[in-house]
């Protein structure tokens, strides 16, 4: 059973919208104002400096490009919401190339930024927790690599079988008060550094 959804309050938080001057900012900002949401409005480049420290991202799918973000697409650091208005595929396919968390379609009215708004920080608390679940993933596959290369290496320097190359390897963490992913990197370091020492 999953957890229940918690509907965020925007009050107080910053957006940045990067559309060129239109009806659709002048409706976007109205909402934004009801709902507490500083704002800055910019185009066709983010403002400096401001944007990782924006808290939402509102940006035209219609004649947006790569180059008018400093992140790699689909990893933007904030809750992104595109504009759309044109249905070309190609407008489409770019759109959630760039990693859209939500979009409003154009014209906008006087509704439906609210909706975006938690669509888009749900969407993307989900996605930054499965790129933190990841990252924890390649962590762990890298300590057990790095485990498995030093059991290796205890294996040759004493021509012992696996089982007792990793007893090895567990008694001279617990010895040296590491952990044993610590101690396999120190000994695979030594190993690539050219002056490992003779264990016994």
């Amino acid at each position: 059973m999953s957890a229940p959804v918690q509907i965020a309050s925007f009050d107080g938080k910053t957006a940045l919208i990067l559309h060129r001057p239109h009806p659709v900012v002048e409706a976007i900002t109205r909402q934004l104002a009801q709902l507490g949401v500083r704002w800055a409005a910019s185009w066709p480049d983010l403002p400096a400096g401001k944007a990782p420290g924006a808290d939402l991202l509102f940006y035209d799918a219609d004649m947006g490009h790569d180059g008018q973000f400093p992140w790699t697409p689909g990893e933007a650091p904030m809750p992104a919401i595109a504009l759309i208005g044109s249905e070309a595929p190609g407008r489409l396919a770019w759109a959630i190339r760039l990693g859209a968390d939500a979009h409003l379609l154009k014209p906008v009215g006087s509704g439906g930024v609210f909706t975006a708004l938690v669509i888009a920080a749900e969407a993307f608390a989900r996605r930054s927790a499965m790129q933190d679940e990841l990252a924890g993933l390649r962590s762990r596959l890298e300590q057990r690599e790095v485990v498995a290369e030093a059991t290796a290496c205890l294996m040759l320097q004493g021509n012992l079988p696996a089982e007792e190359a990793y007893a090895r390897l567990r008694r001279e963490a617990m010895t040296a008060r590491l952990t044993i992913e610590a101690m396999a990197e120190k000994i695979v370091h030594e190993l690539r550094a050219g002056h490992v020492h003779h264990r016994s």
